[in-house]
């Protein structure tokens, strides 16, 4: 499966993006999926994923409450509602699938895209 994100770009503190990702090759509804982002001189952090069906989602405690993952299995797409930004939410940012049916949210992501920027003024 091959994955792209988009939808980053430049906001102010306190605005709103949100990141699509679109796969194609195959399609998702077997696949769990997130979203991480690097930040300059930071390693990669997981902020959400969701399982292959929609039922259940997890969020980092960084974005919990201000971030939302949800997923369209019929468009292969899975997005990334991201309120209240940060300047600290500057990093660059990448959707990934495993191939499971696992609920645990427990997963080893083999699958990425190319990653979009967003970045935040303060």
């Amino acid at each position: 499966v091959q994955l792209q994100a988009y939808g980053g770009g430049l906001v102010q503190a306190g605005g709103s993006l949100r990141l699509s990702c679109v796969a194609s090759g195959h399609t998702l509804s077997r696949y769990a999926m997130a979203w991480f982002r690097r930040a300059p001189g930071k390693g990669r952090e997981r902020l959400a994923d969701i399982t292959f069906n929609g039922a259940s989602t997890w969020y980092a405690d960084s974005v919990k409450g201000r971030f939302t993952i949800a997923r369209d299995n019929a468009k292969n797409m899975v997005y990334l509602q991201m309120n209240s930004l940060e300047p600290e939410d500057t990093a660059v940012y990448f959707c990934a699938a495993a191939w499971t049916l696992s609920m645990d949210h427990i997963y080893e992501y083999h699958y990425w895209g190319q990653g979009t920027q967003v970045t935040v003024s303060s």
